[in-house]
């Protein structure tokens, strides 16, 4: 197998209005075996990166070495590269088998050789049955399993990812990602995968490239992406629901230093105020995740606080701060609720808590910050994280 580097790789188009940067210095490299994940909205350049390492579009600046191989120069077909699109792209008027098949013919692979790769990876994917059949006839699992059957065979260096789910139905898409991840554990191949589906993209990757405006923003693994995100561009992408954020600015009192905004006033832990007090620093925003806020009725009912408060980090102390919001709307999700909470200040936030709390629209609640779990981003536009 082989690791993929790229070396402040850039891609620049023409247009009317200049030169518009799709990929701006992307530096990054993916590990030997390793199942690396680009994940960003739509137009981020994630699906641009992808093709640039297979060679489908031309770098404008920059080096891409696929193990020890420089292959700016190369084409496609000499990268050893495996490729699955979004569309799957199968031959309509030939078997399962022979679109299978259809690369090693292509390269001239001896016939018996490969029946013996085709049938290996029609029982690995579990569509032994379907050799025989053509892409009209299959579902859209099973068009999706043959594709990644033509990439399979091939025994490629690396595989490349693009976005292959997103024409499924959610029930399958969760059956297939599962099946993905399986696989490349299987066959422990270097893979890059390409979604700008969050959930999928933290549950299939060993490591996470977070792309905005063809910039990386944060490359880590899934926990480290969502416990410290880089800023309020990361913050807010990941999570369902997505971080709630409140704009507002630290003042001291006495040795500590509080958060003011939103109707929200928060005493800061003490290792945040010490790092935040050396910095030249006044507006802020406050960032605190839906499973991190808790609910309280006024009239004295149980309580439901957020899950840290139950099992709290050893050696932390839990800062709850309480705060009267009305309920907007509420979500259920079978053992879970959000609930959508609107502050006297108008500022709107969502909690996350169970549903054997009753809540329902005009309800008023405490609303329980901990404020061991809150982020701090700069108020500026780029909106860094400061703690």
């Amino acid at each position: 197998m082989a690791t993929v580097s790229l070396e402040h790789v850039h891609k620049t188009y023409q247009s009317k209005q200049g030169p518009v940067c799709a990929v701006c210095d992307f530096d990054i490299e993916v590990a030997d075996r390793e199942l690396v994940t680009f994940v960003g909205p739509s137009g981020c350049g994630k699906t641009t990166t992808l093709r640039l390492i297979a060679g489908l579009e031309e770098v404008t600046e920059g080096t891409i070495r696929i193990g020890d191989r420089v292959v700016n120069n190369l084409a496609p077909k000499d990268r050893d590269i495996a490729m699955v699109f979004q569309n799957y792209a199968l031959y309509p008027h030939m078997s399962v088998f022979n679109n299978m098949a259809f690369g090693l013919r292509m390269r001239g692979v001896p016939r018996a050789e490969r029946r013996k790769k085709v049938k290996e990876a029609a029982v690995l994917l579990g569509i032994e049955h379907l050799l025989g059949r053509k892409p009209k006839a299959l579902s859209g699992g099973e068009r999706q399993r043959v594709a990644v059957g033509r990439a399979i065979v091939r025994d490629p260096q690396v595989f490349l990812f693009d976005e292959p789910l997103s024409n499924l139905d959610a029930k399958l898409r969760v059956h297939m990602r599962t099946e993905i991840k399986r696989l490349q554990r299987q066959l422990a191949t270097t893979t890059i995968y390409v979604t700008h589906d969050q959930e999928e993209a933290m549950t299939l990757a060993d490591r996470l490239v977070i792309m905005k405006d063809g910039i990386v923003q944060q490359s880590g693994t899934p926990m480290e992406v969502y416990r410290r995100p880089a800023n309020r561009f990361v913050a807010g992408f990941f999570g369902t629901p997505a971080m709630n954020f409140i704009k507002g600015r630290l003042r001291r009192e006495g040795e500590g230093l509080v958060f003011a905004g939103g109707g929200v006033c928060l005493p800061l832990p003490e290792e945040q105020a010490s790092l935040l007090s050396q910095m030249a620093l006044d507006a802020v925003v406050l960032g605190i995740r839906a499973e991190h806020l808790g609910l309280k009725r006024q009239a004295g009912m149980a309580d439901e606080t957020p899950s840290v408060a139950r099992t709290p980090v050893e050696g932390t102390a839990l800062a709850l701060v309480e705060v009267d919001m009305m309920v907007e709307t509420v979500e259920p999700l079978g053992d879970s609720q959000n609930v959508f909470l609107l502050s006297p200040t108008r500022n709107r936030l969502v909690a996350r808590i169970s549903s054997a709390i009753p809540a329902a629209p005009g309800e008023s609640f405490r609303v329980l910050f901990d404020a061991n779990q809150v982020h701090l981003f700069a108020a500026d536009e780029d909106g860094g994280r400061l703690v």
